[in-house]
């Protein structure tokens, strides 16, 4: 098992870029990190199983999810800890997995767990960032979850051994999924030098040292295959 090094909060660590303002002076305009992330094949793990109790519906989805990682600041701007609003998420059960398999949100979001396959699930983690139980519940119903804590979740279902997936909490908004494609996009980000850390199933993979300039975008790409 790797081991997950993953510095979510802001009170871990030393601020390393901040926008200031000096006497009424504005701040530079902000810049962007865009790039890719190469990654293998996706894991055989996340494909759908088939079961005798919930044999795959002709409109089943059987398609393995693209590998996906997660790029973030491992610092971010002091700003960025500023009018944090309660959001929304969706972490679906559907063709006996969770999609999507890799799922980043803010602290205060509150994450719905809609069952739409036509067997039970009971949706839990044991994880520090939020520790909870669902319960089972059946095709149709959902059940929500909000995550208050910086951190890593790991959910899991009681009934199906092979369902498994990751929350990631972070207490700013300088994050992002790869999409498909491998590419991400951090925009808004205040001028400074940054670590940029690449996070995938479970642990950091590399780090980079980036400076954002005012205005401008900073092309990052990532080998992790």
């Amino acid at each position: 098992m790797h081991r997950v090094v993953l510095s979510l909060t802001a009170a871990a660590a030393t601020v390393v870029a901040a926008a200031t303002t000096l006497h009424g002076q504005a701040p530079d305009a902000p810049g962007g990190i865009r790039g890719r992330v190469l990654l293998g094949a996706p894991a055989a793990a996340h494909a759908y199983r088939a079961t005798l109790v919930d044999p795959p519906s002709p409109q089943a989805d059987t398609a393995p999810e693209p590998p996906r990682a997660v790029v973030y600041l491992e610092v971010a701007p002091q700003l960025a800890f500023e009018d944090v609003r309660p959001g929304r998420a969706r972490l679906d059960q559907r063709g006996e997995r969770f999609v999507p398999h890799v799922l980043a949100i803010r602290a205060g979001t509150t994450v719905d767990f809609p069952n739409n396959d036509r067997t039970y699930h009971n949706v839990f983690s044991l994880s520090k960032a939020r520790r909870f139980d669902l319960g089972r519940y059946s095709a149709g119903e959902s059940r929500a979850v909000r995550f208050d804590r910086p951190g890593i979740g790991r959910v899991f279902c009681d009934i199906h051994s092979h369902m498994n997936a990751f929350i990631l909490v972070f207490s700013h908004p300088y994050f992002a999924v790869t999409d498909a494609d491998g590419r991400f996009d951090l925009g808004r980000v205040p001028p400074g030098e940054y670590r940029l850390a690449i996070w995938h199933e479970g642990t950091v993979r590399e780090t980079r040292t980036v400076r954002v300039r005012p205005a401008a975008t900073t092309a990052v790409e990532v080998d992790l295959r």
